[in-house]
């Protein structure tokens, strides 16, 4: 059974994107790409059919990842099928929770910096690089960097448990 996991952002083009295709990677790296699936959505529909931010696909590039992608909004009948929702910040996360359907739905919402073990619990949102620079793009990605060995570690965990 496939492992279903969906990064959230607010609008789909930036940070859950970024965090999508970095963890993509890894799974692939670790030989679970058969038995997980990862993808992305905003809160809003803003961006929807719309690609990644020009400075996301640049600056993963740039690292060696690849992103093909079109923004959509993530809906709440999503729930049933995921079985982890990965906000990039903590509005997202609340956002996500109002939405959920159940509360075994709302308790599938974590926020991608608590799987980063280096990260005080108290700051655990990935700011929005949106309105400046490439810079922010770059710290974007060292963050969501850093939180995607403990996330993957996290899910061959869950897949592994599915197995045994």
């Amino acid at each position: 059974m496939t492992y279903r996991v969906c990064f959230v952002c607010t609008g789909n083009i930036c940070r859950s994107p970024m965090a999508e295709a970095v963890f993509h990677a890894r799974v692939e790296e670790a030989g679970l790409g058969d038995l997980v699936e990862a993808d992305s959505a905003g809160t809003g529909g803003w961006h929807e059919g719309e690609g990644a931010d020009p400075r996301t696909v640049a600056v993963l590039a740039e690292n060696g990842y690849g992103i093909d992608h079109t923004a959509r909004q993530f809906q709440p009948s999503w729930f049933s099928r995921l079985d982890l929702v990965v906000a990039l910040d903590a509005g997202h996360a609340r956002a996500l929770r109002r939405l959920a359907p159940t509360e075994q739905d709302a308790a599938k919402v974590r926020l991608l910096r608590s799987y980063d073990p280096a990260v005080d619990s108290g700051d655990l949102d990935v700011p929005d690089p949106y309105y400046g620079g490439v810079d922010g793009f770059e710290q974007c990605l060292e963050m969501v960097d850093a939180a995607s060995t403990g996330l993957l570690a996290a899910v061959r965990e869950q897949v592994e448990g599915r197995a045994a």
